[in-house]
């Protein structure tokens, strides 16, 4: 899969106003395709079409996602994102969320953590990640990141700990992780 996109694989993708976002998420809970438009670099506005493994249905999210604040240093960034989407299955089935980064151009965490509310059950996700570049690549090249990454999902038993190779180059971005346990945790980003 990483030889497919090598050739297509320029630097880190950023949100700006008036841009879209195409975005492919899978593991072994759900799989997801989200769009979204950015009206500035503040706000986004999309859907997201789920096919969730657990309870074996498929529905539709309306989402938006708020920077709700960003800092820019000479070495680093830290951003910290709110989100919320309501189902098209009705107002009882919605989710709410945060998730940050803080990154130089060799060090790399982040987190995140959403609270669903569905028709089937309450239940949380929550996840941690750590990673260091093993080469700092100049803008246009190939950005690679060494990733590890803890995740919880209230549905499951405990954390699953797991490497992820993260690769980003212009508007795309490609990160794959996998736990013996959760299986292949990928997610695919595109912006245009």
């Amino acid at each position: 899969m990483l030889c497919l996109f090598a050739p297509v694989l320029a630097a880190r993708p950023i949100s700006y106003p008036g841009g879209s976002t195409l975005m492919v998420f899978s593991n072994t809970m759900q799989d997801s395709l989200y769009y979204h438009y950015s009206p500035s670099y503040r706000f986004s506005l999309g859907i997201e079409a789920v096919s969730d493994k657990y309870i074996d249905q498929e529905y539709a999210y309306w989402r938006s996602t708020y920077l709700f604040s960003r800092k820019n240093t000479q070495r680093s960034q830290r951003n910290i994102y709110l989100q919320a989407g309501i189902s098209t299955q009705g107002l009882d089935h919605h989710f709410v969320g945060v998730h940050g980064d803080w990154e130089t151009r060799r060090w790399f965490s982040g987190f995140g953590a959403k609270h669903f509310k569905t028709n089937a059950t309450d239940y949380s996700e929550s996840f941690l990640q750590v990673g260091v570049a093993p080469y700092l690549g100049e803008y246009g090249d190939l950005h690679t990141w060494l990733m590890l990454k803890s995740k919880k999902d209230s549905r499951l038993d405990g954390w699953a700990t797991y490497p992820v190779l993260k690769f980003f180059k212009g508007n795309l971005l490609l990160e794959v992780g996998y736990d013996r346990d959760i299986q292949w945790d990928s997610h695919i980003m595109y912006r245009f």
